[in-house]
Parts: structure tokens; sequence; C-alpha cells
């Protein structure tokens, strides 16, 4: 690939610069800085806690703030939940303010440097690849945890040599006061575990993080949580075995105060989660741990009913976030959406192309959730969207290999519309798939289109998503958008070619006449399974294409989704926010306050009900008038004469043919070898020079490792005129 091939980025080339107003920017720029100020107010508070100094102050602040309606209640709420909700309306204002920026204010910085969230500093153990920016929030509550151990044991000891007790009771003390630390130790790591797996939230929107990169902090955080719960428990069972009235505390459930045998089915709950949740259990039966992940709700309720209504509030917060996106999530998942187009390929893939309405937008590196009622009413399956939002303003497509049970009754589905008959009689049955989507989820801003430079490294069915990211960036360079990249490898490695015709589900002269006059392009295929090209090749390329019939005619999915409209989805939180504190409120003040409640699991049931009851009664409110909104926008709304119509079929020339066409002059194909990323980094140093250069990877785990340990090596060991690799990950194993 020649550097001087192409002079200049694209988006330099005959593209207005549109520039954003320095009251925007001047808004945007407070809003970040007091977003980050109030978190960084919250970590220190926590971290504070387990101090003396830190009690004194919690019991001053709530001496101060006692003459509130909700008490003790009120008092935590603000100090530890309130401020995780203030940053989800702030980052709601911050992306109201954005809206959908012209991507020219993002291009990439005339110097180049490493970034702390695409620099891996980690890359074998545990964690897998971790960035530097990982690497110091893992930091962070590392030492969060030895520093809050080292506090509670000292304040225990300190505690225990006060009592005039025997050796056993001092023992005994010790094992239930630190068993009370530990569980404060885990309600606090409980309060950031539910963010990443909120998929529409806006925390992450802001952050731009997306669902399927921030799944791996709630795996960590779970970890963390589940361990520190798990001693909680283990401490006063061991101390109630030495006092000998265990199986009597197991099954006590008191008025006043925690009540235990909640506490016990909620942790029994937790274990079953976690232990599932393992690797070698959820790779032996993934629906086993998806099924039993379903007892969060058991986990969380019987925690409420454990600790009451003022210790729960520490960690309500995410928890009500996660609340309010499962709510969205259900009302988007109600209906059914247009299988357009279904084609299977000899690989053991399908493309499936869904309707959507035109005003939900969505980038090239989205995922999207499916559900097919006929194969199973409860499994979502998440897949990478293959096509560019370019492609079609009322569609979308996705690639789905077959891997599995599900995927295989799929594929055997859609064969056995393609063979039925045309049915005789308009009454006559007329087998269908019956499709329900939720999403689409994904980064906030297409960082693919941020660097001049891209590789996309993808092994076998991780092409998918690199498939949107060319058409996209061939889109916009035919159309003359902002489109920075200029220079793009595909590393493709596969263990057949029989996956060839993947490729060639997108034929780039169509989307991009002449193309490559304006970019550089080159795609190098590995095949690792066979040493030789196949014979005959037509048989190895054919594709069967077959069609489906329509579900309902023009049902499109729903934008019902926290990543869609940001006007929309910022009010449905605040309206819910505040209804939720309005609910409280009535329950303290004509209720609770009034008729001296003071049972503890009582009133942390109350609570629960008042988050559930404020996202379905002022939630749903907004929902509903959302939904309207969107029905009157879709009535509007004229079909472009290329939208693709239910049962329409695309037939193309033979695949084989089209993939010689298209591909030929800038493919290179190896077989029986692996790729040499040591060599392919060092070439790429030497010819694109000192610059940015964007490495996404989507395939496994080893091929992730082995890009991000060169990378690392790289940047690591780099020459001054080499360029600066970043790292990012687009995983669809979620």
């Amino acid at each position: 690939m020649d550097e001087n091939t192409v002079q200049e980025p694209l988006l330099l080339s005959k593209i207005s610069v549109k520039k954003t107003s320095l009251f925007v920017s001047s808004v945007k720029w407070i809003l970040t800085v007091l977003v980050w100020a109030i978190f960084a107010a919250w970590i220190v508070v926590i971290f504070l806690f387990p101090t003396q100094f830190g009690n004194e102050l919690l019991a001053k602040y709530i001496h101060a703030t006692s003459g509130n309606p909700l008490g003790i209640t009120g008092s935590l709420f603000l100090v530890l939940s309130g401020p995780v909700l203030v940053i989800a309306f702030l980052s709601i204002f911050h992306l109201i303010i954005s809206g959908d920026e012209e991507l020219q204010q993002k291009k990439s910085s005339k110097h180049p440097g490493v970034r702390l969230w695409t620099f891996p500093v980690l890359v074998d153990g545990p964690f897998g690849v971790v960035s530097a920016a990982e690497f110091i929030g893992i930091l962070l509550f590392a030492v969060y945890v030895i520093w809050a151990l080292y506090a509670y044991i000292i304040q225990s000891l300190n505690r225990v040599s006060e009592e005039d007790l025997t050796p056993m009771k001092e023992r005994i003390m010790f094992l239930k006061m630190m068993g009370g630390h530990l569980g404060s130790m885990g309600l606090y790591c409980m309060a950031f575990l539910f963010l990443p797996v909120a998929r529409g939230s806006v925390l992450l929107r802001f952050i731009n993080i997306p669902f399927e990169h921030a799944t791996r902090y709630h795996v960590w955080l779970g970890h963390l949580t589940m361990v520190l719960f798990t001693l909680h428990g283990l401490l006063y069972v061991v101390g109630w075995a030495m006092e000998g009235n265990l199986l009597d505390k197991l099954l006590s459930w008191e008025a006043i105060g925690v009540a235990i045998l909640p506490g016990v089915i909620s942790l029994f709950a937790g274990l079953l989660m976690w232990v599932t949740s393992l690797p070698p259990v959820r790779k032996w039966n993934f629906e086993l741990f998806f099924y039993t992940h379903q007892l969060y709700v058991v986990f969380v309720l019987g925690l409420a009913l454990h600790v009451g209504d003022f210790i729960f509030s520490m960690a309500a917060g995410g928890i009500f976030l996660f609340v309010l996106d499962r709510f969205l999530r259900f009302c988007q998942s109600r209906r059914t959406v247009d299988i357009i187009l279904a084609k299977t390929l000899p690989c053991g893939t399908v493309e499936l192309v869904l309707s959507k309405p035109g005003n939900l937008r969505y980038n090239a590196l989205s995922f999207v959730f499916l559900q097919i009622r006929e194969l199973s009413w409860l499994q979502w399956h998440p897949f990478s969207v293959s096509s560019s939002p370019l492609d079609g303003k009322y569609h979308l497509s996705i690639l789905i290999k077959v891997l599995g049970e599900w995927t295989a009754r799929l594929r055997g589905s859609i064969m056995d519309i393609s063979e039925a008959e045309q049915p005789a009689s308009p009454s006559q049955h007329r087998p269908k798939i019956t499709a329900s989507v939720e999403g689409p989820y994904g980064h906030e801003g297409p960082y693919h289109l941020m660097y001049e430079n891209l590789i996309l490294v993808a092994g076998g069915i991780g092409i998918s998503p690199f498939l949107a990211i060319l058409s996209d960036i061939l889109h916009r360079v035919h159309e003359e958008r902002p489109c920075l990249p200029r220079n793009i490898l595909i590393v493709w490695a596969v263990k057949r070619s029989n996956e060839f015709p993947l490729l060639s589900t997108m034929d780039l002269e169509s989307v991009c006449p002449y193309f490559y006059d304006k970019l550089n392009l080159e795609i190098s295929i590995y095949v690792t399974r066979e040493s030789n090209p196949p014979l005959e090749e037509g048989d190895i390329h054919n594709v069967t294409i077959s069609s489906v019939c329509p579900m309902s005619k023009g049902c499109g999915m729903s934008g019902l989704v926290g990543t869609g409209d940001s006007i929309w989805s910022g009010l449905y939180v605040i309206s819910s926010t505040v209804g939720f504190v309005i609910l409280l409120g009535i329950l303290y003040i004509f209720y609770i306050n009034p008729y001296s409640i003071s049972t503890w699991w009582y009133k942390g049931l109350l609570f629960c009900g008042c988050m559930l009851a404020s996202v379905v009664i002022f939630g749903g409110l907004v929902v509903g008038l959302w939904h309207l909104w969107e029905k009157k926008i879709s009535a509007r709304e004229e079909y472009d004469e290329n939208r693709l119509k239910p049962g329409m079929v695309q037939h193309n020339e033979d695949t084989a043919n089209l993939f010689q066409k298209n591909h030929t002059s800038i493919t290179t194909i190896q077989y029986g070898s692996r790729p040499d990323f040591k060599e392919i980094f060092g070439s790429i140093s030497e010819h694109w020079g000192y610059a940015d250069v964007g490495v996404i990877i989507c395939g496994p785990p080893t091929l992730e490792s082995s890009v991000a340990r060169e990378i690392r090596s790289r940047n690591l060991k780099r020459e001054s005129h080499h360029p600066i690799f970043h790292f990012h990950s687009h995983s669809f194993d979620l």
C-alpha cells in the first residue's frame, strides 16, 4: 500500500467544515467538568466511609439533614445514590446539546499520541486485554478493598479491645463486626454493578463505552461483589455456629433490624448466578447461565428485605437506572419486526435484512438482540450489524453464523420456507418467522471514522461489523460526506475458503464506483485449515437465496430504545426519577411517618415498590407519548423508491464471479498459514509513517490477545517516525 497515493484525508477534500458554536462548546465543557467533579467527590466519600473521620462526618451529615421527610433514608440516598442520578441528568443534557455532530469536529490530532483508552497494558491473564484506563479503574477498586479492609480491621480490633469479654466472645464479636463491614463493602461495589448492563444507559453513551464492552466491567464487579457478600455471610455463619444458635439465626426474620432469612435467600440466588456465569459452565450450557441470571430479581429484592430501606438506598441509584433500561427494552421488544430478506450461505451463515423506521439511528459498529418466537420466547441473541446506516434508511442487516442449536434451527427454518410450495389459496397456512428486536446499541460516536489509517482484524464471522464499516466509508467517500479514513487494511483469518462469500454480501463497485482511485484498500485473507485453493470454486462460492414471507405489513423496529432519540430518552429518565422521589415522599409523609412504620424489611419492600411504580407510571407515560410521536413520524415518512419490500428477493449474479470482479485486485489469499502480526505491523510502520492508526479487532480471545500484544510491543519500542497504534475491541461474544 503506497502512503503517497492519497495525499490528504478525504475529509479535507471538497468538504466544507461546519464549526460548533463557542457557546455550545463551552456548555459541553462545563457539563463534562461537572460530571467528573461529582464522580470524583462520590468516590472520595466512599473512600472516607471506612475511616473514623468518615464515620464522624457521616454522623454530622445525618444529624444536619434529619429534618427531611425521608429521614436517614433520604440522607443516605442523597449522598450515595444521588450523585449517579445527577450525573445521569447532566449526561442527558450533554447528549442533547451534542446532537448529531458533524464528524469533522472530532478529526484526528495533528500530533499522534498514546491514549489511555486505546493502549493495552495487560494482555494475558484473567482480565483479558486491559487498556491503561481500565487498569487504573482496576487499581482503584483494589486500593479501595485493601484500604477498607485495613481500616475496618483496625476499627474492629479497637472496638473489641474496649469490651470486657472472654477470648471466645472476643473472636465472635470480631467475626460479626468484620462480617458487617464486608457486607457494606459489597454494597458499595453493588452501587456500580448494574451500571454497565444498562444497555441504553445515558452514562455509557456519555463516556462512549458500548454495552458489549461494558459487560466485562459487570463481570469483574460481579466477582468482587460476590466474594465480599460470600465472606460477609460466611463470617456470620461461623460466629453463629460458635455461639451454638446457627439454625435459629438463619431462619430468623426480625421486624426491627436486619432480617436474616431474606439475606440467606438473596445470597443463595447470588451464588447460583455466580457459579453458572463462570466461563466453563457458561460454555457448557449457555441456557443454564441465561435462565439462572434472571434470579437477579430475587437477589435484589432479597437484599432490600434483608437490610431495609435506608441501607438499600446506598446502592439504589445504579439499580434504578438498570430498571429504567429494562422497562424500556421490554416496551421495545413487544413489537414484531419484518424480516425483509433472508439469505443462507454454504459456510453456515444466514443474512437477515430487518425492517426499521427511518428515524431510528445507528452506526456501523452497532449490534442488536434478536428473538425468533418460533424458536424460543425467552432466548435473545446478540448480533453485529453488517450494514451501514447509509445502505438504506428503512432496513439494516445482520450476519448469523451457525454455531449452536438455536442458530442451526434458524437456518433450518429459513431453508424450510424457501423449499415450501406456494399455498394453493390465500387461506392456506404458510410457515413464517416472527422476529423481535432490542436495540440497536453501540458506540455513541463512529470512532472508525476518526482515524486516517485503519487496520481491521477479523476472525471468521467477525468480518460482519467490518463489512458495515467498509460500506459506511465507501458511501461517505462517494457522497463526499465527512470521512477521515484513507488507508485501510483488512486482515481476515478463516478456517476454510467456503467463508469467502461473506465478503460478497457487499458489492464495492456499486457502493462507490472507482473507489480504488479515492481510497487505499487492501484485504489479506488467511485460510488456516486448507493448504491449497479448492478445485471447484464455483461450488464453494455458490449461494442459496431464500425469501421469507412478511410478518405484518410495514412493521419495523420500535424506536423506543435508550440509544435512540436523546430528548425522549432523557425525558423518560428524568420523569421516572422525579416520579420516584415524589412517590417516596408521598409514602413517607402520608403513610410511614404518620403510622410510625418501623419494620425494616417492610420499608425495604415499599422502597422497591416505589422504584418500580415510578418507572411504570411516570416513565410509562413518557414511553406512551414517545410511541405516539414515533407513529406520527412514521406515518409522515414516505417510502423511498429503493426501499426493500417484505418478501422481495434480490437475485444477484453468481457470487464467485462477483467476488472475483470486486475483490481480486485488492485481495491477497494465503492458504495454510495464520497472520504474522509482527510482519504485518512492521510493514505498516514503514509505509504509513508517523500517524495514529486505529486497529479494530473482532474475533476470538486468542486473536485479540495476539494483536494487543503486538500493539503494546510496537508502541513501547516505536521509533520516532513510526505510527502509534490504537487498540479497539469489537467483541461479538457477550
